[in-house]
């Protein structure tokens, strides 16, 4: 019966499927679910966003071209409008808001660049998530998010992009800050963080590339230096520095997140965790399970170029659509046993990183860090226990993952 009564209320709100809603940030897939089967197109007044949460709508719309993202081009009081200062413009624009031409001028280079910089360094990454867990501590009990799954992905970026090693520290908070900038519901005091952050990594990275310049090292931004020295990547200094930082931002807080959120999955799922260890090679395929099935992104926006029709719904210009990301990951109509996390059987594919010419610039390093902390964390702990502390779900919304993640080894 309290089944029912939950499918009964739909939300009315896409804040409500959210972290910034207090049951939706502890359970965000029974709202979506009585989204998708009884409202898939939801138009949210209070945020003046439509908001999507069947497959096949997302998987259209976060494919289709014809969609921009510049915030400026959304209509004024909307969700993704909030990302636009009074002059008009949004701060620093990373690739995350550009749309073609800029997106592709900028992407392509940097993405060629940071996937070839991913698959020569492969074995320097495995070595850091390798020491990372092995400095983890023997016995008791700890936090695993402070442990392993926050330190991994930033020392992981910090050493692909080439920061040095003693203002690891400073990188470290500069980068929790500067996250922060994902968020369009923040308050006075997390936008002073975030400004402070970004404001100290901006003369981070300028001197780094400055540095670079002058003597080049075994690094991306040695790489991508090159390669606009060459020409063969049309960018400034300014965009080539806003877009390095975003490949920290954007990169960090996911990947902690996959990291945190498979772990807990398979604590919680013993049958799961067995089948892992029974079967090594099944951590790819548990990598895409994780992201499946608890993606570390909730939602992508997409905003209407011109009147049309989405979903079924007629849109107009400039409106701003929400895919909820983990309402797709869910469909029932896609996925059989779309609520069971199984490891063992071979699903559809996801849209845990979207989709399109936006779809997530980190995906192939995060499948690779995450991969390798599944198997190496539970070789080291093979009898790790969830501990009695209460999990701490994370408050910032449209992400998924946890503050604190006790575990007993």
């Amino acid at each position: 019966m309290a089944d029912d009564q939950k499918m009964s209320s739909v939300p009315q709100s896409i804040f409500q499927t959210s972290a910034y809603d207090p049951a939706g940030r502890e359970d965000p897939h029974t709202p979506l679910k009585a989204l998708r089967q009884r409202c898939p197109v939801m138009r949210d007044e209070q945020a003046q966003t439509w908001f999507l949460t069947r497959y096949s709508d997302i998987r259209e719309t976060v494919n289709d071209r014809s969609f921009v993202r510049y915030p400026a081009k959304a209509e004024p009081g909307s969700l993704a409008h909030r990302f636009v200062d009074d002059d008009g413009r949004i701060d620093e624009p990373s690739i995350l808001f550009l749309d073609d031409p800029d997106h592709s001028r900028i992407r392509l280079p940097l993405a060629r660049a940071f996937y070839a910089r991913i698959q020569k360094m492969k074995p320097q990454i495995e070595a850091i998530i390798d020491g990372i867990i092995a400095d983890a501590p023997a016995r008791g009990s700890f936090d695993l998010m402070a442990e392993i799954a926050v330190p991994i992905p930033v020392l992981v970026i910090a050493r692909i992009l080439g920061v040095d090693e003693n203002r690891l520290s400073d990188f470290r908070d500069w980068s929790e800050g500067a996250i922060l900038s994902l968020n369009p519901l923040r308050t006075e005091e997390e936008t002073a963080h975030m400004r402070a952050s970004s404001d100290a990594l901006n003369g981070y990275f300028r001197e780094l590339m400055e540095a670079r310049r002058q003597v080049p090292q075994d690094d991306l931004i040695s790489d991508m230096v090159t390669l606009q020295a060459s020409g063969e990547a049309d960018l400034d200094d300014e965009e080539l520095r806003r877009n390095l930082q975003a490949l920290l931002i954007g990169g960090n807080l996911t990947t902690t997140d996959l990291i945190g959120n498979g772990v807990w999955l398979f604590l919680t799922h013993p049958g799961q965790l067995a089948a892992l260890k029974a079967d090594p090679d099944l951590a790819g395929q548990a990598v895409e399970e994780v992201l499946r099935y608890e993606a570390p992104v909730s939602a992508t926006s997409r905003i209407v170029p011109e009147d049309r029709e989405v979903g079924g719904c007629p849109m107009k210009a400039r409106q701003t659509v929400f895919c909820s990301l983990a309402g797709a990951n869910r469909d029932e109509a896609v996925f059989d046993e779309a609520d069971t996390f199984d490891i063992t059987v071979k699903r559809p594919s996801h849209v845990a990183f979207g989709g399109g010419p936006h779809i997530c610039i980190g995906a192939p390093l995060a499948r690779i860090e995450a991969r390798r902390v599944y198997l190496r964390l539970f070789e080291r702990y093979p009898d790790m226990a969830l501990s009695d502390v209460p999990l701490v779900w994370r408050t910032l919304p449209f992400f998924r993952g946890l503050e604190t993640l006790h575990v007993d080894v």
